[in-house]
């Protein structure tokens, strides 16, 4: 195809007027098969591809573009599995509907990324919810661009798709307790703004702006535990995990049993206890979320709370495709199931 080569052209070939031609690329109208063949075989002797994204984009009012913030670096996000697992899901739900995924990173701060303000996009999605103090959505909601929320706070007025990980959580600490544990330290997600990996404190707590991690620490009040101790993490992965770890266990008298709100956390505990001279479950057990395969963990494997990753990112995905048919989607909360490992034990005697 050359530069020159348009539609009209290929009407031209096709003996057909250009109106015609068009029907035969959009399908949106009452056009024969015979001539729309004739039309696509003028097209393909002449090496043309179908009518310009950008003409049918204003045409349509539709850019055909999901906007996904992810809410981490993208380096780190595609080292966690959760966020590649979820967005396999999305990118599958909205990809037969025509639609594209812009992958944005969250900022942060105040002021939203660059994308966020000014990148065509028909929805968007914030993959682990809206933060306080964070301009992303604020933003979004400026442009009249509609919003899916990933396990985000309700009552923003736009759909939230979850999972019942307080619930999870609550069972896994009550099956702690049933193993005769009384001594549970955490580890915990970002709990929000500056990232660390320090002990939380009541004012660290006060600053609690991530949804995953108020549900799984509301767990244990739910299961009426008081842990010994509260790491927060830097982030999502093993390497955050072991230091964090060693955080909560280099000490006189380390809890018998680490709860963590993530399988790349608990793996990084783990070696950490391991480096530590712990054995893992004999001297301490590991607990972990999100129910991932990590086969370089083998022969342990994580006792952990599974979540459904692409049940998940499908869920986002047809919420997206039901607000842009001018739906209301409901907020949907998916179920967790509870998965015993080899690396939680009854405490030593």
């Amino acid at each position: 195809m050359t530069e020159r080569t348009t539609l009209a052209d290929v009407a031209a070939a096709a003996g057909v007027s250009v109106s015609t031609a068009s029907l035969a690329f959009s399908g949106a109208g009452p056009i024969s098969a015979a001539t729309k063949q004739r039309v696509l075989d003028a097209a393909a002797e002449l090496g043309y591809t179908g009518p310009s994204a950008l003409g049918r984009s204003l045409r349509s009012g539709r850019s055909g573009i999901v906007g996904v913030v992810i809410g981490d670096q993208l380096r780190r996000s595609f080292r966690d599995p959760v966020s590649v697992q979820v967005l396999d899901g999305l990118v599958d739900s909205v990809g037969p509907q025509g639609l594209g995924v812009l992958l944005v990173p969250a900022t942060g701060g105040e002021a939203a990324d660059p994308l966020v303000e000014t990148a065509p996009m028909d929805a968007a999605v914030l993959l682990f919810g809206a933060r306080r103090g964070e301009g992303t959505f604020e933003a979004l909601r400026r442009r009249g661009v509609p919003v899916v929320l990933g396990e985000g706070p309700r009552g923003l007025d736009a759909p939230v798709v979850g999972i019942a990980d307080r619930e999870g959580t609550r069972r896994l600490v009550e099956y702690l307790r049933e193993l005769g544990h009384s001594r549970i330290g955490v580890v915990t997600l970002p709990l929000g703004g500056e990232r660390r990996c320090a002990p939380v404190d009541a004012a660290r707590m006060a600053e609690l702006d991530c949804p995953p991690a108020e549900h799984r620490l509301a767990a244990l009040d739910d299961a009426g535990v008081v842990p010994t101790a509260v790491v927060e993490a830097s982030a999502s992965l093993v390497e955050a995990g072991v230091e964090a770890g060693r955080v909560l266990l280099d000490v006189a008298d380390p809890p018998t049993a680490v709860l963590t709100h993530s399988d790349l956390l608990a793996a990084g505990v783990l070696i950490a206890a391991r480096d530590l001279g712990l054995r893992v479950p004999e001297d301490v057990s590991v607990a972990g979320f999100d129910g991932l395969n990590l086969p370089w963990l083998a022969p342990d494997v994580l006792t952990s709370v599974a979540q459904p990753f692409a049940a998940k990112g499908a869920a986002i995905g047809d919420a997206i495709t039901a607000i842009l048919a001018g739906e209301t989607p409901a907020d949907v909360e998916l179920e967790v199931e509870l998965r015993i490992g080899t690396t939680t034990a009854p405490p030593r005697a």
